[in-house]
């Protein structure tokens, strides 16, 4: 089966970052149906270690799942730091589609390096997502990651493929619905 990011990207003829969101939503009608399992078994390279400045999806037990209000059990993060028990990303599922795709236009000024590839990660810390207004709204979608609650290895997204992956309606919150996590979410920023 093929790599269903590698398809949108071969239709974009590998110019993402050009092409507007309302191209990609009508290609992403594609994949509208597709499942986080099917993600996670034909979506690319599995890795066992989350690096920062690469976006990352898995599946996840939230530890505090019984107190939490909701979680989201296939996130979709942009890892940005590393801790002793676990790490530090910000959960781009808790955003709406939009707000997603302004974000991820931010991050690109925060590029490691000036040649974009599949291997290209963002210099992102808490200091520059709590300082840069247009990072706004991921101030309000950072979550900690516990490594013993993750219930799978770590599907990598490859750079040119963050925006088709921000867009594919894959959240899985237990406990509410997508617009009730929007909602509130909004209300952080």
């Amino acid at each position: 089966m093929a790599n269903p990011f590698e398809n949108i990207r071969q239709a974009a003829n590998n110019q993402q970052l050009d092409r507007s969101l309302r191209w990609y939503r009508d290609n992403l009608k594609v994949l509208a149906s597709t499942r986080p399992e099917s993600l996670m078994s034909r979506g690319g390279e599995l890795v066992s270690q989350i690096i920062p400045g690469n976006m990352y999806m898995f599946f996840y037990e939230a530890k505090l799942k019984d107190s939490l209000p909701y979680w989201d059990k296939f996130p979709l993060i942009l890892a940005f730091r590393r801790v002793e028990n676990g790490f530090y990303g910000i959960n781009l599922h808790y955003l709406p589609y939009m707000v997603r795709f302004k974000v991820l236009g931010a991050m690109h000024n925060y590029t490691a390096s000036e040649k974009i590839g599949d291997d290209t990660k963002v210099r992102i810390n808490w200091q520059i997502v709590e300082s840069v207004s247009k990072l706004e709204p991921a101030r309000a979608c950072v979550k900690h990651y516990l490594y013993d609650h993750v219930e799978s290895r770590f599907l990598k997204i490859k750079y040119p493929d963050w925006i088709t992956a921000s867009q594919l309606p894959v959240e899985r919150f237990v406990g509410a619905t997508k617009e009730t996590v929007w909602r509130e979410t909004r209300k952080k920023y």
